[in-house]
């Protein structure tokens, strides 16, 4: 179980800005409950959904940028847990490119990759593996997405969300799984100590010029659109 709580060159939890994010919010004195679910809304909702430079990169520089998508969000989910002494693994996949649409959209959408890599973070709760994924969109972009699609009250694929009940996704923790992308998935690569090993094995399928492109061009037209969403 050890390994399961090792800081890693990706999950830097003894990063000054982590410690003195957990010192700030007391969270070292809560309950193990308390400490997940206040972990939990923080990653959901004060780290805003957006996209990030690459999907590995450190916990810290996720907590700098202030926004992060499904691999991005659960690097720094893993080593706020794992700086509590909360035992974490991530669970890798690939989900399907339509999720995105909305998101991703034009030239780039056309361009992207038909399987996206994906993960979801597994947490060791009263001795069972919890599926943690329902921390990816904050709660402000979700419900302006779920009044610009009103009319939708059944399964819903696209701007992020893959869920068979867009109105009341399962993304309130309450010692359960959460979900929010999970009905997208294709391929599942199984479960990960570290992620460090999983994007290491599993990096998103882009040459290095469209890799470039994401990073400078693509990522930032994507969190255009986003804000778009969130603004209403």
């Amino acid at each position: 179980m050890n390994n399961n709580l090792e800081q890693t060159q990706l999950l830097d939890y003894n990063h000054s800005t982590i410690q003195s994010l957990i010192r700030s919010r007391n969270w070292a004195s809560l309950p193990v409950k308390e400490q997940i679910l206040h972990v939990y809304n923080y990653v959901r909702d004060e780290i805003k959904f957006g996209y990030n430079r690459s999907d590995n990169i450190q916990a810290s520089e996720v907590l700098h940028d202030g926004y992060g998508q499904c691999n991005t969000k659960g690097i720094l989910f893993m080593a706020l847990l794992r700086a509590l002494g909360i035992p974490c693994r991530i669970h890798g996949f690939t989900i399907h490119k339509q999720l995105q649409k909305g998101a991703m959209k034009g030239w780039y959408y056309h361009l992207s990759p038909k399987e996206i890599i994906h993960s979801w973070i597994e947490v060791l709760y009263n001795d069972r593996w919890l599926n943690i994924e329902g921390f990816i969109l904050d709660l402000r972009y979700l419900t302006k997405l779920q009044q610009k699609f009103k009319q939708c009250t059944g399964s819903f694929c696209g701007y992020g969300v893959a869920t068979d009940d867009f109105q009341n996704p399962a993304i309130f923790w309450n010692e359960s799984d959460t979900y929010v992308q999970k009905e997208g998935i294709v391929q599942d690569f199984g479960t990960f100590e570290h992620p460090d090993e999983f994007f290491s094995l599993h990096p998103q399928k882009l040459s290095p010029i469209r890799r470039i492109v994401f990073s400078n061009v693509v990522r930032h037209l994507m969190n255009r659109n986003v804000r778009r969403i969130r603004q209403g």
